[in-house]
């Protein structure tokens, strides 16, 4: 059995991979040879990856890929996207294309305000504690001054602080519920550190208020965090045409093909089960530009899937309507990013990625990863209702068959012209290339 290690991070790198190899692999030398295989032969390159995080052994690297042709209010874009998932960059890239003639993707930004939290304990009464706050509010403010100086000059800083009265669903719960604009950053580490310092001067404040009585001024400040729920930082985004201009195959009439992926998001609206996939989908799109970009994609599935789920019932993000002839699908949601600081200046390839897309800024970036969700969503739909989402799916996905099984070159040749005119499943895939191989 395994003992526990002490000091792990204090090893070396190779020591870290001989001991992960010996004690958790079955056979070592093999695993130290995958992972110093992925190691980046600039050793400068490989030691800036390293100290992304602790206790670095290797790099998995996942695919990049552009997706080119979206027209963003008049301005054409080449997406970068990062993802290992088949079919998602060119679908992403299919539905560019379908929008580019018709006046392409109409995007807008609704709100740009994050949130904190100041968690505290107070037993007292209610009337007392916001006497108390409304009085040290502005100090609040001032204290932090030091910490807002260099984010007010870009035209960031604390938006407001609001006293919430959270009792009657935990006793004795109280929040400082602090909103902030953090501009170009993601702004993750402006805002926790005034947080910290609120929760300092409420504190300290608290025991030097006379109203207060010995138990009252014995505030306990639980913790104090951002939120990576962000309900009013919210990008939206649209295509729209005529619905006699909807032709996507010949197989389904333009008016039947948009009153199908109506009724296909009214379902997502309603269904749980079905808008869970439908979300996932979106987020397809919009975790690859995401990833591509250095930023985080967990905080923004937390705070979009929160989003989907405001109203009581989780349900679709995107919307689509036929009002006068006209077919319109959209999206309202919410992305809290950055263009400045984390990896965006370390990480060479986000850096690259960001010149790709012009230099955005996050409200900017904020509009395009609307719109590479929607894009995502109107493929994904457009599938479903007519040739159903395998056929286009395991085409793409033929070729991860073919690697699994160490295709060479001249057998994929032959595989992918069999299956032109086949349907590919995996079963199907296998069959044919031992047929091949037996031959």
């Amino acid at each position: 059995m395994t003992k526990p290690i002490a000091g792990f991070s204090k090893l070396t790198k190779e020591e870290k991979i001989n001991w992960i190899a010996t004690h958790y692999t079955h056979d070592p030398k093999d695993t130290i040879r995958i992972l110093e295989s992925y190691w980046n032969q600039d050793t400068s390159l490989q030691k800036l990856h390293d100290e992304f995080i602790e206790n670095t052994i290797s790099n998995l690297y996942m695919p990049m890929g552009i997706a080119p042709n979206f027209l963003i209010n008049d301005q054409l874009y080449a997406i970068p996207m990062v993802i290992e998932e088949s079919s998602v960059v060119a679908a992403a890239s299919k539905a560019a294309k379908f929008w580019l003639k018709k006046g392409g993707f109409k995007t807008k930004i609704i709100g740009t305000e994050k949130v904190g939290q100041v968690h505290f304990i107070f037993n007292g009464e209610f009337e007392k504690l916001e006497q108390f706050f409304n009085k040290t509010k502005p100090k609040l403010i001032a204290d932090a001054f030091s910490l807002t100086t260099s984010m007010s000059k870009r035209g960031g800083g604390i938006v407001n602080i609001v006293l919430r009265d959270k009792t009657s669903r935990l006793d004795n719960y109280y929040q400082l519920h602090c909103t902030f604009e953090t501009q170009d950053a993601m702004g993750a580490n402006f805002i926790n550190s005034c947080l910290e310092q609120f929760a300092n001067s409420f504190k300290s404040e608290a025991l030097q208020y006379d109203a207060f009585n010995a138990k009252e001024k014995e505030i306990e400040v639980v913790m104090s965090i951002l939120s990576n729920y962000v309900p009013n930082c919210l990008a939206y985004a649209e295509v729209s045409c005529p619905v006699d201009a909807l032709t996507i195959s010949l197989e389904i009439s333009p008016k039947a093909f948009a009153e199908k992926i109506v009724r296909a998001v009214d379902i997502a609206k309603i269904e749980p089960y079905r808008a869970v996939t439908h979300n996932k989908g979106i987020m397809n799109g919009i975790d690859a530009v995401v990833l591509a970009t250095g930023n985080d994609f967990r905080a923004v599935e937390a705070g979009v899937h929160a989003y989907a789920s405001r109203n009581g019932s989780y349900s679709s993000l995107t919307h689509a309507e036929i009002i006068d002839g006209i077919f319109k699908f959209y999206i309202e949601i919410p992305l809290a990013l950055g263009t400045v600081g984390g990896l965006t200046k370390l990480h060479p390839l986000v850096k690259l990625n960001l010149e790709i897309l012009q230099n955005p800024s996050a409200k900017e970036l904020m509009q395009i990863m609307a719109v590479a969700g929607l894009a995502q969503n109107f493929a994904a739909l457009s599938s479903l209702v007519t040739t159903g989402i395998q056929k286009g799916h395991m085409k793409m996905h033929l070729m991860n068959i073919l690697n699994q099984y160490g295709a060479t070159e001249q057998e994929k040749v032959t595989v992918i012209e069999h299956f032109k005119t086949h349907t590919v499943t995996h079963s199907g895939v296998v069959n044919e290339l031992d047929s091949i191989r037996k031959k």
